[in-house]
């Protein structure tokens, strides 16, 4: 019996690790995807941003926010503050245990939640594309990552009054997506669109990315990832229930993806008269974020279905925030923000104990929290730093101003 206790342990731990790993190289995904969408004179910007927030997003989740987020009262508003992991179980607690024992490795599920931190500020960087400082945006993420977001992360995961309340948020459609879309929208508020984003007379002045090839790459890493994003939620895979669970998390996640891509690229062709690539890449995108809050309740169709509406939904947003002249060169509030409001909402039909009430109180919280919070975070920046870099660096590419080199010298540079 002890033995099989050990397995059981030993698999959990194995498996949260490895889908840990697979969600890791979702910040990958989004390094390609946001390269790939920005001009060439942008590139590697947007790439040392993006290797730079996950590895600040490590740090400050280790040092404050995993605490902030697993070691506060249960039901509670207000978070305890500490710093560093708790102490890892032992051979004795796990077979003392019996049922109430621990199933997996406390530094495990630690990995697990950093990397999920990472991915809600990975969603930041692609908004504020092309204009913005690179070290007022990795400021910001110091306090995004260490304080904003494991704070309303524990009033769900971490037990707080949101889940008390009956929220439901299975693998972050609102702790993760919406809450990263949200803190970028303020930022995008107070920075302003790209210069020749918008005319004067009303019109919207398309600003292709210079590498679509890039950008494709991005999306399929992230689809990939996502399998561990939404499976590893599960917890556990050694038993045959929880086994059949993440099994069938997987056909959700797939299937919504495909929904979501296929329904973002008919829209599009409607719209357009054109297969545009960038929505069919956003469809997918808006697919994934729909079914993260509730990956295990639907069928295979009704999650293709989900995931189907997310990509119509992120379509029409795209379109929206440009005639609101709310610059986002990616799309992302759309995709995890907007269409992450879809997917609370969208747990009602398939969940029993989901109530409309928890979800849209779920949904105001957070939004209102990280809105606010990050709003005050940004403007203190600005006043101190500077948001924006000026004209001229913007105009001449952000690679230069702010990196020192180019992406593609030979196809950017003057001789």
């Amino acid at each position: 019996m002890e033995d099989i206790v050990q397995i059981k342990y030993a698999l959990d731990t194995f498996y949260f690790l490895i889908c840990g790993a697979l969600v890791m190289w979702m910040a990958a995904g989004f390094a390609m995807l946001e390269a790939g969408l920005v001009r060439a004179k942008n590139t590697t910007e947007i790439l040392t941003k993006n290797v730079a927030l996950y590895a600040t997003a490590c740090t400050m989740y280790l040092l404050i926010g995993y605490h902030i987020m697993y070691s506060s009262p249960e039901g509670g508003i207000f978070p305890s503050f500490g710093v560093l992991i708790g102490a890892e179980n032992t051979v004795e607690d796990v077979l003392a245990g019996g049922d109430d024992a621990p199933y997996y490795s406390v530094a495990s599920d630690f990995f697990f939640q950093v990397v999920f931190v990472a991915t809600a500020m990975s969603i930041v960087s692609g908004a504020v594309a092309e204009r913005m400082k690179l070290f007022a945006f990795l400021v910001f993420a110091v306090i995004m990552t260490g304080f904003i977001y494991p704070i309303q992360g524990f009033w769900k995961w971490g037990g707080g009054f949101l889940n008390e309340a009956g929220f439901l948020d299975f693998a972050g459609s609102g702790v993760v997506h919406m809450t990263g879309a949200t803190a970028a929208l303020a930022g995008v508020l107070l920075l302003g669109a790209r210069k020749g984003k918008y005319g004067s007379n009303g019109q919207i002045n398309a600003i292709p990315g210079a590498n679509l090839p890039l950008a494709t790459l991005g999306m399929f890493v992230l689809w990939l990832g996502w399998f561990g994003f939404n499976g590893g939620s599960q917890l556990v895979v050694s038993n045959i229930s929880d086994a059949n669970a993440v099994a069938q998390i997987f056909v959700n996640t797939n299937a919504a993806a495909a929904g979501g891509l296929i329904a973002g690229l008919v829209v599009a062709r409607i719209l357009f008269g054109k297969a545009d690539l960038t929505m069919a890449l956003n469809g997918a995108l808006a697919g994934l974020v729909a079914i993260t809050a509730e990956p295990l309740t639907p069928s295979g169709l009704q999650a293709t279905l989900i995931g189907a509406v997310g990509g119509v939904i992120v379509v029409f947003s795209v379109l929206a925030l440009d005639k609101l002249k709310i610059d986002d060169p990616v799309g992302a509030i759309s995709v995890h923000g907007v269409v992450g409001i879809w997917g609370l909402l969208a747990v009602c039909l398939t969940n029993s104990d989901a109530t409309l009430t928890a979800q849209l109180m779920g949904i105001v919280v957070i939004f209102l929290w990280v809105f606010i919070s990050s709003l005050i975070v940004w403007s203190i920046i600005k006043l101190v730093m500077g948001l924006r870099v000026s004209e001229e660096e913007e105009y001449e590419g952000v690679d230069i101003s702010e990196c020192g080199m180019e992406a593609y010298p030979e196809f950017t540079s003057k001789k």
